[in-house]
């Protein structure tokens, strides 16, 4: 069991920007999702792995393909109370879900 998160390489998020842009679609993602799957993620040690996307195009085809496999994703848009000028999609998270159906998914991509 594992979950995706998918970041825009093309943003240059500081990293603290990042990593909280990464939580938010993390936590999203888990509320989401099927508490059965929840639960058996997280007795496993809630694995989760950060990839890179070029930019907004990747990021939707990749929520698209996720939303068409039945798996739940979350994507975030940033409220520009920071780090932006504007609201900004940032990030999206897959799964928790099998590792197969996330490598599937993912496994073209490379770790952020």
């Amino acid at each position: 069991m594992k979950q995706a998160i998918l970041i825009r390489e093309d943003l240059k998020m500081d990293k603290g920007k990042m990593a909280v842009q990464a939580a938010h679609a993390s936590v999203e993602a888990v509320l989401k999702s099927d508490k059965k799957l929840v639960s058996k993620w997280r007795s496993e040690g809630m694995t989760k792995i950060a990839l890179k996307v070029s930019g907004l195009k990747e990021l939707f085809k990749y929520k698209q393909i996720a939303e068409d496999s039945g798996m739940k994703s979350a994507l975030i848009t940033d409220a520009a109370r920071t780090f932006f000028n504007e609201p900004t999609t940032t990030c999206l998270a897959i799964g928790p879900d099998e590792d197969e159906k996330i490598d599937e998914l993912t496994g073209k991509l490379k770790l952020m």
